[in-house]
């Protein structure tokens, strides 16, 4: 059996009880961080929680020879762990794919995802959603500023009434995480000033909710990671109001954007 678990967004106390059975259960325990992480939990933390001992997996390990992690599942119990949703990522339906191929059984136990977070922490309804996005750091994808992808999606999303999920770029294994001023920066360099909104530390007790032009965000700082931005399209009542209400956003500036 394999079991992929979600552990929430914040710590310990994040993960649904059938997540915690899962993995007080299973056998063999892998995670990888490197799509993401809890705010306020490390392994070592995790370990010294569940009582077991977690192997940490690289890319290489899950997306291209996840062997260790399928044998373990073959034999026994074996649970992977993700920050948030474990399958956000399509790498982690790769390996469930490469798990059925080999007859282990699986199940997904799901957890809390900064998608949905974003949504309930903005007020911005979550069926308005368009196609996500990825901001790479730069010298990521060879170029200066914004891919043309990114931006593009953006667009499109925008022209048919729709807001984008901007996931900022992790560098796990150099500590490095992108931030929501940085993301501002490139974004008004690369699309119109448009209205951002910005989550950090969502799951956390206390996230930060800020909107503005992103030229402004550029400017702002947000705290400790992870950061993620939101480019909302025209906004339903309901939407603008509840941006006035939980963020520091002028009045004026939301009605702008009110359909």
């Amino acid at each position: 059996m394999l079991s992929f678990v979600g552990l929430g967004l914040c710590d310990t106390e994040s993960i649904t009880l059938q997540g915690k059975r899962a993995i007080e259960k299973a056998d063999h325990v892998f995670a990888e961080f490197y799509t993401s992480r809890l705010l306020d939990a490390n392994a070592d933390i995790l370990e010294q929680f569940y009582e077991t001992t977690i192997d940490i997996c690289g890319r290489a390990e899950v997306e291209q020879d996840p062997t260790a992690i399928l044998d373990a599942a073959e034999t026994g119990e074996a649970a992977f762990l993700t920050a948030g949703d474990t399958m956000i990522s399509t790498t982690h339906t790769d390996l469930r794919l490469r798990a059925m191929e080999r007859g282990i059984e699986t199940r997904i136990i799901h957890g809390v995802t900064a998608q949905t977070a974003a949504s309930g922490l903005t007020g911005l309804q979550n069926y308005r959603f368009g196609k996500s996005v990825t901001l790479p750091f730069p010298e990521n994808h060879g170029a200066t500023g914004v891919p043309p992808s990114v931006c593009d999606s953006i667009d499109s999303n925008r022209s048919r009434g729709l807001h984008t999920l901007v996931y900022l770029d992790i560098k796990a294994a150099q500590d490095k995480y992108m931030t929501a001023t940085t993301a501002a920066t490139l974004l008004a360099d690369s699309i119109e000033d448009t209205l951002g909104v910005v989550v950090a530390r969502a799951g956390s007790p206390s996230p930060t909710v800020a909107a503005e032009r992103l030229s402004t965000l550029a400017s702002m700082e947000f705290g400790d990671p992870l950061h993620l931005v939101v480019i909302p399209a025209s906004l339903h009542h309901l939407e603008a109001d509840a941006l006035s209400a939980l963020t520091n956003a002028s009045p004026q500036l939301i009605d702008d954007y009110r359909e």
